[in-house]
């Protein structure tokens, strides 16, 4: 680290109310880098030295403790590996050190300003992760710290690894989701980083890396055994509907939900129907030509209330009754698979449009993907599709 310049200097200063008399305050002006910063010793000197010489003599060495003091400070802030500067050694001559930047402190103000720029800059989603995170922090320092709040400075890669470990066994989350958590704080840490309050990033030798899902999508006879079934609760039939809609134009359970008639549009010279919107998730635009069974569903649900009076397409239940309801869909259809909503988007990924030869790049597109490495994912399930309906092909051929 190159040495910075630096200066001390000694100097009288008078008040307003000081400048018809003889007395003048002295001050230290601390200079480091061109940039200067005054403190006040918060003593007297008579300028017409009417000053006694032991004054004087006490004075003097007064001052030279003080300059003392200020290179053993500077030395070892020096040491600690701080970066030196006029404001930091006046802070510690006063008794106060650096400027206490807390973390939670920090996250709250950070959360109110992205609350403050939903539906401009951010979505509502967004603010709920930020704010979840914050939650799980502030239970986690209480936790391991007992405390309230927890320094920047304080923070480590033990923070990190004792955060990770918390997550997943108070929490019960499962590594992605702990990965995701940790992620989002340090987004928080990134922008401390950048207004020089930290050094540098505490977190930087713990990975964050996410462990790679495979997500098994319906297959042709599966997604055949959920059309074709008819349930005798309406609730069913229309967990059903909305999922089968999602098999086919391939948005994801917010985008459904989201979805309205002004966003579903004529155009091409055939006149055909379109869903023109954008990924809640990415901002990404989504055109996604609708398929005959999606558009049945539609007609439908046209004169639905929540349809016909707030101009939804479908009447979305929450993600999570809609999970619980696929779950008795699957067990009715005797599909032995783990059925979530997600799976929609996988299967119009793969069986709907792959499969079927739609090339990836008109896929990538329908799906909103930012780049084609996103729906790269889909086409290696497809071709383990393909390997093992060949595996069984050649198995019944190999049997004499």
């Amino acid at each position: 680290m190159l040495e910075k310049s630096f200066g001390l200097f000694f100097f009288l200063k008078a008040t307003k109310n000081q400048k018809k008399c003889e007395e003048r305050y002295i001050y230290l002006r601390i200079t480091v880098d061109g940039i200067a910063k005054e403190l006040s010793l918060k003593r007297t000197w008579d300028i017409s030295a009417k000053g006694t010489k032991e004054d004087a003599l006490k004075l003097n060495a007064y001052m030279d403790g003080l300059k003392a003091q200020v290179y053993s400070t500077k030395s070892q802030l020096t040491l600690a590996g701080k970066n030196i500067t006029a404001e930091l050694l006046k802070n510690y001559l006063n008794g106060t050190g650096e400027t206490k930047r807390n973390l939670l402190d920090i996250f709250g103000r950070h959360n109110e300003e992205i609350l403050a720029l939903v539906g401009k800059d951010y979505s509502y989603r967004t603010y709920q992760r930020y704010r979840t995170t914050y939650d799980h922090t502030q239970a986690f320092i209480e936790w391991e710290y007992q405390a309230e709040d927890l320094e920047l400075k304080d923070l480590n890669y033990e923070f990190a690894k004792n955060y990770s470990f918390w997550l997943k066994t108070v929490k019960n989350c499962n590594h992605n989701s702990a990965m995701k958590y940790i992620s989002t704080l340090g987004t928080v840490i990134k922008e401390c980083i950048k207004k020089k309050w930290l050094m540098a990033d505490p977190f930087s030798e713990f990975s964050t890396a996410q462990k790679e899902v495979e997500i098994i999508p319906l297959y042709e006879d599966e997604l055949s055994a959920i059309v074709n079934k008819k349930f005798s609760v309406e609730r069913l039939n229309l967990v059903k509907d909305i999922f089968i809609f999602a098999c086919y134009t391939g948005l994801a359970y917010v985008d459904v939900g989201n979805l309205k008639r002004s966003q579903i549009v004529s155009k091409g010279l055939d006149g055909e129907k379109w869903i023109i919107t954008k990924r809640q998730k990415t901002e990404t635009p989504q055109r996604v030509p609708l398929l005959h069974p999606a558009l049945e569903i539609i007609e439908k649900y046209k004169d639905h209330p929540k349809c016909a009076n707030k101009d939804y397409v479908l009447p979305i239940l929450t993600n999570q009754k809609m999970n619980a309801y696929l779950k008795e869909i699957a067990d009715t259809c005797g599909i032995d698979k783990k059925l979530t909503f997600h799976i929609a988007r996988h299967t119009f990924a793969t069986t709907v449009t792959l499969s079927n030869g739609v090339p990836i790049e008109t896929v990538s597109k329908m799906l909103g993907h930012k780049n084609i490495k996103q729906t790269q994912h889909y086409a290696k399930i497809v071709d383990l599709k393909i390997s093992a309906d060949m595996a069984a092909l050649k198995h019944k051929l190999s049997i004499p």
